[in-house]
This record gives structure tokens, sequence and C-alpha cells, in this order.
């Protein structure tokens, strides 16, 4: 019987997948506590989204979050965060010294082992932050990352078996110094019969004890028969995860897979009374977090986009932030071509939210009116080489777009000639904001921007959404005022989700409804025949409207009223799906009123300030 381990992933990519990474710290340390009594001795402990999503939404400092775990877990259980070389923990790719200073600082706060993956699959891009975790101390365990092309796509090479064995190949000859190999599926799209044959030949290219770990989500429904085809193709170990974030888009369940292992001639060591124990637990102190439902679907058309599980739920968490939860069926539909035209890199933050981030864009403002920053970088080479050629003409819009040229250099190359790259630049904004210029700090300020600098100054918001805060927004909604000036809320099936238009105090307003969450979204103000008219009216009387072009929330207005200003000048910046989009001046003129500030969220057409 072959006894095969397993890394639980349930207080890092679960809590992503399942509650947009947004958990405090203090609610699951009992259970990690309780999970290593149990018998665990590996876990998942942060990085990707769980760094960034500390300070924007928590108010934690994710070095102490890393200090108490270590605590708790003592001084020999393997804890393991995820990065995105060159870009780290965050969405941007980074300077050499930040990517150092990224690997030295993990080491500190009590980290054993760092997932190192290119979404992209440039080696030189795992090639450097490996050797920076190899030389910090750190276990470096290299990731080749997955993804199952949408079907009907005329792609032959690209996410092949071959395809991921030459790529191993290249971290082989590239001299990269890696402990273990990660064979790791974001989307879950890749099919079990891929899965097996990559883990086997990798088998047969690396050494016989070189340990290779394999990671999927149940997205799509295959995470059972994904992780078995890993295990009979010579996987040493799988990552699981426990209910409550477990199935649906997070990894399959611990008991789930050590039930499938039951008359095999492979286990999990476990003691599977205990895992019950300890699921029961974590149920209990997760209750209080609001898990959207789409959050533990198997979702059918995901193979189809395809949108990885982690960053599923953080993009609909930030969409019903946004007001915007009704556009992601469409949103889902348009990553398709999103993913084709720009070169097929794996479906994995950061490059799953440059698709995301573009499939919203058009979605919301026209297929392809508007290339994102970050998709467009992408594209154009400045994240690093795409597995195959983007299309053409997408390569030119972005090239128009954002006035840069193609490039093939390495993005290292690029990033430190960058003057607001790098450990200077970054000590200089503490400073101007007279905060200690700690290398911890230092690293906030690159990776989490103006909102680790927020953070630093005590300015963070708290956007953790809790259960009892969404059922209070939910019914008061819905419910109808009292007193003879309110007219009653136009009724609504219980049992039917879909778009609807209620009416409250004569105002209507579009709503969705969730099949079986109970929970109603507010999208927007329905339109009216006397909205024309008094669009003409505000005009005429206050200067002409500038409106927001797609749903968010108003990062920073860069203009003051009675300012002057020239067609095309930023006057604010919005953010969307962890997307800053600046809005211009649609012509010349004064600032005569603005009807926003920072923090407030709008919708599509929402008038933002006014110009005469």
């Amino acid at each position: 019987m072959k006894k095969i381990r397993f890394m639980d992933v349930s207080f890092r990519d679960g809590f992503q997948s399942c509650y947009g990474a947004r958990v405090k710290t203090d609610d699951f340390l009992p259970v990690l506590e309780a999970a290593v009594a149990a018998g665990t001795d590996n876990f998942e402990i942060g990085g990707g989204a769980r760094f960034q999503s500390l300070y924007f939404y928590c108010q934690e400092d994710a070095f102490d979050m890393m200090d108490a775990a270590r605590k708790v877990v003592g001084p020999d259980i393997n804890l393991q965060t995820l990065a995105r070389g060159a870009n780290v923990v965050g969405l941007v790719s980074q300077s050499r010294d930040i990517i150092d200073l990224h690997a030295r600082m993990f080491r500190k706060h009590g980290i054993s082992t760092i997932r190192n993956f290119d979404a992209l699959m440039d080696v030189r891009n795992i090639a450097y932050s490996g050797q920076c975790i190899h030389n910090a101390g750190l276990k470096h365990q290299v990731v080749i990352a997955l993804m199952g092309l949408p079907p009907g796509l005329n792609e032959k090479y690209c996410h092949t078996p071959q395809f991921y064995i030459d790529k191993l190949k290249e971290i082989i000859d590239a001299g990269v110094p890696f402990d273990s190999v990660a064979f790791k599926d974001a989307s879950g799209t890749t099919t079990p019969a891929i899965v097996y044959e990559a883990i086997k030949g990798a088998r047969k290219m690396l050494p016989s004890d070189t340990v290779i770990q394999f990671h999927t989500h149940d997205t799509a429904g295959m995470g059972v028969a994904c992780n078995f085809a890993a295990i009979e193709a010579g996987a040493d170990i799988i990552d699981l995860a426990m209910a409550p974030v477990s199935g649906g888009t997070a990894e399959v369940d611990i008991l789930t897979m050590w039930h499938r292992l039951r008359g095999t001639g492979y286990t999990l060591d476990i003691d599977h009374e205990k895992i019950i124990e300890v699921e029961a637990m974590f149920i209990d102190h997760m209750d209080k977090y609001y898990m959207p439902p789409e959050a533990k679907e198997v979702n059918p058309l995901i193979p189809f986009s395809p949108m990885p599980g982690g960053a599923l739920t953080a993009n609909t968490q930030m969409m019903r932030d946004n007001n915007s939860l009704h556009l992601f069926p469409e949103v889902i539909r348009n990553m398709r071509e999103v993913v084709a035209k720009g070169g097929f890199g794996s479906s994995v933050t950061p490059v799953s939210q440059f698709y995301f981030q573009q499939a919203f864009a058009n979605t919301v403002q026209g297929k392809w009116k508007k290339i994102t920053e970050s998709y467009g970088k992408m594209v154009l080479g400045y994240f690093g080489k795409t597995p195959a050629e983007p299309d053409p003409e997408i390569v030119s819009l972005a090239s128009g777009q954002l006035g840069l040229q193609p490039t093939k250099e390495d993005v290292h190359d690029i990033n430190d000639r960058n003057p607001e790259l790098g450990i200077d630049y970054n000590r200089t904004l503490l400073e101007k904001e007279g905060l200690p210029t700690t290398e911890e700090n230092i690293f906030i300020a690159a990776t989490c921007g103006a909102k680790g600098i927020a953070f630093l100054k005590g300015d963070a918001p708290l956007g953790i959404r809790y259960k009892a805060d969404v059922e209070a927004e939910t019914a008061a909604k819905v419910a109808p005022k009292s007193g003879p000036k309110s007219d009653a809320v136009s009724s609504m099936p219980r049992s039917s989700s879909g778009n609807y238009t209620v009416t409250v105090d004569g105002r209507a307003y579009n709503v969705t409804v969730a099949e079986g969450s109970g929970a109603v979204q507010s999208v927007s103000p329905a339109p009216s025949a006397a909205a024309p008219a008094q669009a003409a009216a505000e005009t005429q009387g206050d200067g002409s409207p500038v409106e927001a072009a797609m749903p968010g929330s108003v990062v920073a207005i860069e203009v003051e009223v009675g300012d002057s200003v020239s067609e095309g000048d930023d006057v604010m910046i919005i953010e969307a799906m962890k997307m800053e989009s600046p809005v211009k001046a649609p012509k010349s003129g004064k600032v005569v009123s603005i009807e926003v500030a920072p923090g407030d969220t709008v919708a599509t057409g929402d008038v933002l300030m006014y110009i005469a």
C-alpha cells in the first residue's frame, strides 16, 4: 500500500477560492493548531492573493500572520507560500532587489518552502526568483503551470503533455535550483489524460527521489479524477482542503480523496476520525463569513473560459462590491477569446486577472475598444514571453493605446531601469509619509502600492463580507419602507433567480437574485423616460457631465472644483477588478462640480463631475 502525502491548502487557497481571501487570522489559528494535533504536517499558509488581501480588506499584516502561524505549528511543520515568479505576490512584476527581498522576508517570518510559478512559463522569470528562494535558505518548489484549452481553438502544442515536459527540460537545462516540482492547474480544466501523461513523462525525466506534487481545483468537477490520475502517474503529494473550503472552486476535500483511494493500492496516511473533528471545528469557526453560492458550485462552463477557482470568487466578490455581478456570465463567455488572442498563458494569477480584466472591459466597453494596461503589457512582452505568439491585431492595438513597442527583453532588465520600482524608490515613498523604512514596509509598499501605504498609515478600510452584514444588506434592499410616501417593492418569485426591477420610494432599481442564496445584488437605477430630459437640463445648467465608463470604486480624484482641464486630461481614477482606469476629461474647460468622493462605488453612466 503506497501512502500518498498531501498538503492542506485550506488556509491559503481555500480561503482565496471561497472567501476571496478575506479571512481574519485569529479566526483560523485554533483550527490550524487542531489540524497539526490531528497529524497534518504540511500546510499552505500564505502568498498569492492571501498576501495583498490582508492589507486591502482585512486590516492585518501578512508578516504578522506568518509569524503567528509558525508559533502555533512549531518549528518542524512545513509552512509553504505561493509566489508568482517576477511578480512575487502582486500583479505587477518587480525589479531584482524586490524579488530578492521577497525571499529573505518570507524566510525571516517562518516560511519553509515557496512554490514558485510563472503563468507564461517563461523560464527566465522562474530562474531568477528561484535562485533568490534557494539563496535565502528556503526550499524551492518549481512549478509547471497547467491549463486545459477551451475546445475548438486551433492550438496543437501549447498545454499538451509534450509542452509541459519540454518546459521542465528548459528549467533543468537552465540550471534552476529546485527541491521539488509541482504541476499546478489553477483552473481545474486540464483533463485527467493530460495530467497522467505529463506527470508520467516528468517522472521518467527526473531523478527517482525528486518529489512531484499535484495541484488542482474542483471547479469543473474533475478534481478527484485528476488527483487519481496524478497519483497513478507517480505524484508523491497532492493538494487537498477541509470543509468548508473544499470542493467547488476549491480543492478536493481530504476525506473525499481518502474515500476515493479505499480499495486501491494507495491511501492517505490520516486518522479520518480526527480529520472529521477538525473539519467540524473549521466549519464552526468560519460560520460568520459570507460564502458566495458560486464558491461551492461545480460549473461545467469553466473549461470554456477557463477561470481559475482561486480567482473566481475573488472576482465575484469585487463585482458584488462594484454592483456589477450581473455581468459575470458575459465576462466568462468573453474570456475564451481573450485567452486565445493573448498567447495562451496559463489562466492563473496574475495572467488570469489580466484575462478577466480584459474580458470585463470587452463586456462593458465593447469588444477590444479598450486594451487594459496589464493585458496590453502582457501581449507586448512586458511580463515575459507568452507560450504562443499573441494575435497581431491585438498587439497592434495594445501598442497604439499604451504607447509601447513590443519587446522580447528580459523583464528583470526592464524593471531594473524603471525609476519607480525597487527598494530605493519605495523607501522614499515611506519617508514622504513619515513611515518606518523597515524591509517589511518597503516590501509592502512595493507589492501593495497606495493601498499598502494606506494600511501602514492606519487608513485601510475593512472589506470582509460577513454573513450577518450580507443578510442585513439584502433585507434593507428588498424590504418596503413604512409610511404613506413609500411605494411597495415590486413582487418577485421567491424561488427564481434572475434580473428584476423593483421600485423603492418612487425610484426603480435593477437587481440580480442568485438562486438559493437569498442574496439580492443592486445593480443600478433603471432607466426612465425622464432621464434624457433631466440629463439635458443638467448639462445646460451645470456644464457637461463626465460619466463612469464602467462600474467600480473611486480611487482618486485628480482635480478640484475650479481647476482648468484640457480634453484628454486624467481627472479621476476608478478601480474595478484590481484594475485602475483613468477617467479622462471629454472636453476642455473648468471643473464646476465633483459628484463623488474617494471610496464611492459607481455604476456605468453615473455622473462623476461636471466640466463647463
